[in-house]
């Protein structure tokens, strides 16, 4: 059995308590933003890449390949943390503590002294996060009639583009950032995380969204704040609060 995971967001605690509720014998499929927000980014990836489990690339791992570059280069050549991107506002900073890269100096995130083997091990990440895919499509028939495909966010406006070369920045896109939900005569059914969604798996005929935010402070009763799994054979769904 495939069991589809949302967004960690470095809740790596949490994850283990879902995991515990998941069969033994199940294949673990992720729907990226691994990182960011959460304290256990590292702990998280790490899991997930050694585990060899199923991953498709979320925007927070985009993130994380494209402005990481730019916190190594920073090491390598002696230079000031690069400190004012839209990686650091959205989570980055604690990705980069939970890989011990940076240190909280009067709230302004710093470089640290012993930063040898943690820049090792964040290199070596983002060389993994580099090749995921941007979707995983599944030999599984939905009862929907459909095949199932994972994606991080929702792609089933733009899957008849997939092959088209000329338009691979569209569904590199879309995959990373859409938040549109499929359409009824989309092609697939469609399981993605990306945009939480309140009270439980938003599941319809053609897609089912399981962001439960893991990240999210409910403190206002959103129904969120939960990290969930969907079965895709059973369509059975799994979910934990956060830790």
């Amino acid at each position: 059995m495939h069991y589809v995971i949302g967004d960690v967001h470095g809740h790596f605690e949490t994850l283990k308590t879902l995991v515990d509720e998941l069969p033994t014998e199940a294949t673990l499929v992720f729907v990226g933003d691994l990182v960011d927000r959460g304290k256990q980014s590292a702990q998280v990836v790490k899991f997930v890449k050694d585990g060899g489990h199923l991953c498709v690339m979320g925007n927070h791992e985009e993130a994380m390949c494209v402005y990481g570059f730019n916190i190594v280069q920073a090491y390598e050549n002696d230079t000031p943390l690069p400190l004012h991107n839209i990686w650091f506002s959205n989570g980055g900073v604690a990705t980069l503590l939970s890989y011990g890269l940076v240190q909280l100096k009067e709230g302004k995130p710093a470089k640290v002294e012993n930063y040898r083997e943690a820049l090792k091990a964040f290199k070596e990440d983002i060389a993994w996060m580099e090749k995921l895919p941007l979707y995983l499509e599944f030999p599984v028939i939905h009862a929907s009639g459909k095949p199932v495909v994972v994606s991080h966010a929702p792609i089933g406006t733009v899957w008849g583009i997939r092959h088209m070369n000329a338009m691979y920045d569209t569904f590199f896109r879309t995959a990373m950032s859409s938040r549109r939900e499929p359409d009824n005569d989309t092609k697939i059914f469609n399981i993605f995380g990306h945009t939480p969604v309140q009270n439980g798996v938003k599941i319809r005929e053609h897609f089912a969204n399981i962001d439960t935010g893991c990240y999210v402070e409910d403190e206002e009763g959103f129904g969120m704040g939960k990290l969930s799994a969907y079965c895709v054979e059973t369509g059975k769904v799994i979910s934990v609060e956060r830790v």
